[in-house]
């Protein structure tokens, strides 16, 4: 018997096309022998074509498992995972609580420090009290700015001087009421691929060399310029301590099923910093994520098996918690 898969992609975020692509991968990849695949697709408007997932245990029975391919806001940031508990869906990736503490890059980097895993120094500054005046003094330049909550790089620039932070302030605050403001690190740019639920894994990391000063969005989805270095050429002393950063930065969060850590080598000192964690990282033809693992030894198609797996050993594991009395 097959197993039914509902694929969630779309959404309302700015990443509305990347979880279009990535959604299409996934589904391509899926052993048609193996599984029953059942579209759910969501406007940028947040209507749901043809119908929606319903917040209600037994509402959709015909449904095993849901792949929630979304990226960013109102996908990968707690709110479709709590939209699937409530529906009591095995569902793969991260649960609420990891979802939204990885989204949110503040509260990430939070964590990481309070587990004493390694990254850049920041501020936060909110839509309607910004002060560049105050972020030059306390973090010189160059100045990363971010805004807090999305991901493949939307809305983030790099600033050089007053003039640019001003404008990159006004861009990010189109995008988020929270920002993220970043000491810039001028280095190498690096992720790895972690999998697991309680015993989670590594894959071989790679190095991004950016077509641009650093890896944004037109780098990654448009000019089609920027080179991968798989495997990462690193001492393999550096490959491991990454792949344990790595590890213990999905640890910290609590993430489950799936994560992606990207890290930046600071040039002047050969120190890595982890800069951020991907809950729900990119699944088209040219997304590392799957591309890491291959080299590690797992092609997409089982990686996409072996996630459905994982999602289904935590549903089943959950069965065992109590929530009345």
């Amino acid at each position: 018997m097959k197993t039914c898969v509902a694929v969630v992609y779309g959404g309302r975020s700015g990443e509305h096309e990347i979880s279009l692509l990535s959604a299409e991968s996934v589904i391509a990849a899926m052993d048609p022998e193996r599984y029953e695949v059942v579209r759910y697709f969501i406007g940028k408007d947040g209507r749901w074509d043809p119908f929606p997932l319903l917040p209600e245990p037994g509402a959709q029975p015909h449904i095993d498992v849901v792949f929630p391919v979304l990226h960013g806001t109102f996908g990968e940031d707690g709110t479709m995972q709590g939209l699937l508990e409530l529906a009591d869906l095995p569902y793969v990736g991260a649960n609420v609580l990891a979802s939204s503490v990885s989204m949110d890059k503040d509260f990430m980097k939070r964590v990481c420090r309070d587990n004493g895993l390694p990254v850049v120094e920041w501020m936060v500054l909110s839509r309607g009290a910004i002060d560049a005046e105050a972020v030059a003094k306390e973090l010189g330049f160059p100045i990363f700015v971010k805004p807090a909550n999305l991901g493949s790089s939307v809305g983030i620039s790099k600033a050089h001087d007053l003039a640019e932070l001003k404008a990159a302030l006004k861009l990010a605050a189109k995008y988020d009421r929270k920002i993220v403001v970043e000491r810039g690190i001028e280095g190498r740019e690096f992720e790895c691929a972690v999998l697991g639920n309680d015993e989670p894994l590594a894959s071989t990391p790679c190095e991004i060399l950016p077509s641009k000063e650093f890896y944004d969005y037109e780098d990654k989805y448009e000019l089609n310029l920027a080179k991968i270095k798989l495997p990462a050429e690193l001492p393999a002393a550096e490959i491991a301590e990454m792949q344990r950063l790595a590890v213990e930065c999905y640890k910290a969060v609590a993430c489950e099923g799936m994560g992606r850590v990207d890290f930046l080598r600071e040039a002047a000192t050969g120190k890595l910093y982890i800069n951020e964690i991907n809950t729900i990282p990119g699944f088209t033809s040219i997304s590392m994520y799957p591309k890491m693992w291959a080299y590690s030894g797992i092609a997409y198609p089982q990686l996409i098996d072996r996630l459905i797996e994982l999602a289904l050993q935590r549903h089943a594991a959950k069965k065992g918690t109590r929530f009345t009395r």
